[in-house]
């Protein structure tokens, strides 16, 4: 399998998947620190920086791309400003990137308060994927788990808590 991360951190996919003779085929990252980390462990592999750039990339035949964009937006921890903050952003980002480089499969990691954003940002999320011609709506709030069915992919989600793993 071939697999590229975004807001690739320090690579942890890579330490999961090199086993499994699963090959990276890219990074995105822009933070300084994780990328002079993914330069010394993976002098090879390219880092593509910013994600926002993601069409200027190279042809990206991947199997997997998986991404933790930021949470700050979507998070109590944060403003919970949501899509109008540029990292909330970055969620749809992903899934224009997804479209363009047609991955066979998709991981979007992020906090589960991205199910209760005020502006719906999950419903959009979905919608981006799914191909839907405009947000998902649920009937009184999002669930842990479930699985929409659009024109262009089905998309499926879990909330996971780490704790228990």
């Amino acid at each position: 399998m071939k697999f590229a991360t975004v807001c690739s951190g320090i690579e942890a996919c890579s330490s999961a998947w090199e086993p499994l003779g699963w090959e990276a085929q890219f990074f995105s990252e822009i933070e300084p620190f994780p990328c002079e980390v993914l330069k010394y462990h993976y002098p090879t592999v390219p880092n593509y920086g910013d994600m926002t750039q993601y069409k200027e990339w190279k042809d990206g035949s991947v199997d997997v791309i998986c991404g933790g964009t930021p949470c700050q937006s979507f998070s109590v921890a944060g403003l919970r400003r949501g899509l109008s903050d540029d990292r909330g952003n970055l969620a749809l980002t992903f899934c224009r990137m997804v479209e363009q480089l047609r991955p066979k499969y998709f991981i979007w990691e992020n906090v589960p308060g991205v199910l209760s954003s005020r502006d719906n940002a999950f419903g959009c999320f979905l919608a981006e994927l799914s191909g839907a011609s405009e947000a998902l709506v649920p009937d009184k709030r999002w669930d842990n788990a479930g699985l929409v069915s659009g024109p262009k992919r089905e998309v499926a989600w879990r909330v996971l808590d780490a704790q228990y793993f």
